[in-house]
């Protein structure tokens, strides 16, 4: 098979609507490779579907290279012209860089205002008056750079385009092995001490699974969060049919313990990286590589996926308390939506949240289903005049660095939020 030959059949194996029984028949048939997945891959979280158009920019791309290209490819080429094959080769450096890239970096200039055990507290523009915004980014396998991905693709640009003065976001670190006790209380503790360091009172946005985070402590401290923010954050992680709520009920306990004693007490961000991508095998290992390939030669397209990669091959790891935790008591028996999680020596009812909130959910997240996000109107405490809630186009990942959700939607709940605002006479953040 020579390249001519080899191209349009990867794009027929890679459409859309390509089932992985013929992907891997495919592979199986046509180059005798098929991805053997290790038990602890296939029983891990799962990544989102890819956007249309824009793989990078939507936050949706597939990202290890696959191990039978060299060989498989090479093979196939010996009718191609060496111009083909010089391609062909550069585009294996291209793969490769994208596949190991460094660690994520701040992109938009910022400042530590405190720094703790779990976080660094990070402060992006000039403090006015008003009640400080507060991002509690994700804590579940990536970095707190999704909340400012770049110049065109930021949340935090966006909300400080709105009026809003400020805006300081949680930088949740990595657990180390010293680490692999923290619980869910160690991280409301310190969230909590980042709320008290920006004068205790915030308008809090949660993001996935920081929402949830940031619902407890509007539950625990009502009188600490003036408004409250939850984008793709699960609340009732028993609504909706989604694949999360699916694993949970249905791999053991025991299984996720394995494989944070695999972990040395931590939950490493490798494993949950592994089953982000064997949700959709065909996007991760193929399809993503075809687009490379294709767009090999655009300096653009190439420098955005690096961009992206370094986000996405760069996992956190977890202390194993802490996930746990969050796996029996919140994905597997839903304690915190039935009132009955206990947090910080309390235990936590959604109704006390009455504060004005706003719910954003994506009509094709896969990871955090609409339906558990917008469980949250008939749980909380809010009055209906004050609950907000968008359902947007796309999945996860494009709720936080899409380009038109940041474009169209952040601005209009930056400025929701500065409507919220009961500041007055209220002291200027230092």
């Amino acid at each position: 098979m020579n390249m001519a030959q080899w191209l349009p059949w990867l794009r027929q194996i890679t459409r859309p609507n390509a089932s992985r029984t013929a992907v891997y028949g495919c592979l199986d048939n046509r180059l005798d490779w098929h991805h053997q997945a290790t038990d602890a891959e296939q029983e891990m979280e799962f990544m989102p579907k890819p956007e249309p158009s824009n793989p990078v920019a939507n936050g949706a791309a597939g990202h290890a290279l696959p191990f039978f290209w060299p060989p498989a490819a090479a093979a196939r080429m010996e009718g191609s012209a060496f111009g083909a094959a010089a391609r062909f080769f550069d585009f294996l450096g291209k793969a490769a860089q994208i596949d190991h890239p460094p660690p994520p970096a701040w992109h938009t200039p910022n400042t530590v205002r405190l720094d703790l055990p779990t976080m660094r507290l990070r402060q992006f523009g000039h403090p006015g008056k008003g009640v400080p915004v507060l991002i509690d980014a994700p804590f579940a396998g990536h970095g707190a750079t999704i909340a400012a991905f770049d110049e065109r693709q930021s949340l935090v640009a966006a909300l400080i385009g709105a009026g809003t003065d400020a805006v300081w976001v949680t930088d949740w670190k990595s657990a180390t092995q010293e680490m692999r006790y923290f619980s869910i209380d160690t991280y409301l503790e310190e969230l909590n001490v980042a709320i008290d360091e920006l004068g205790g009172r915030v308008s809090l946005v949660g993001l996935c699974q920081g929402g949830w985070l940031s619902a407890m402590l509007a539950a625990r401290f009502p009188h600490k969060v003036a408004s409250l923010v939850l984008a793709g954050s699960p609340i009732d992680t028993d609504a909706g049919h989604g694949p999360i709520r699916q694993l949970a009920h249905t791999i053991p306990l025991s299984t996720y313990e394995k494989m944070v004693d695999m972990g040395g007490g931590r939950m490493p961000g490798r494993f949950m990286l592994a089953g982000w991508k064997n949700m959709h095998p065909d996007q991760q290992y193929l399809r993503k590589y075809v687009d490379l390939f294709e767009h090999a030669g655009d300096a653009d397209y190439v420098a955005r996926t690096k961009h992206f990669e370094s986000w996405y091959e760069n996992p956190l790891d977890l202390p194993g308390s802490y996930y746990l935790q969050a796996i029996r008591l919140l994905f597997k028996e839903n304690l915190f939506a039935k009132g009955r999680f206990t947090g910080l020596g309390r235990t936590l009812s959604l109704k006390d949240i009455t504060c004005p909130t706003y719910l954003l959910a994506g009509e094709d997240d896969d990871i955090t289903t609409k339906e558990q996000v917008f469980a949250a109107k008939d749980l909380l405490g809010t009055p209906a005049h004050l609950l907000e809630s968008a359902l947007v186009p796309g999945g996860h990942i494009g709720l936080f660095m899409g380009h038109r959700t940041i474009a169209e939607t952040w601005p209009v709940i930056g400025r929701w939020i500065l409507s919220q605002r009961q500041d007055a006479g209220r002291p200027r953040v230092r």
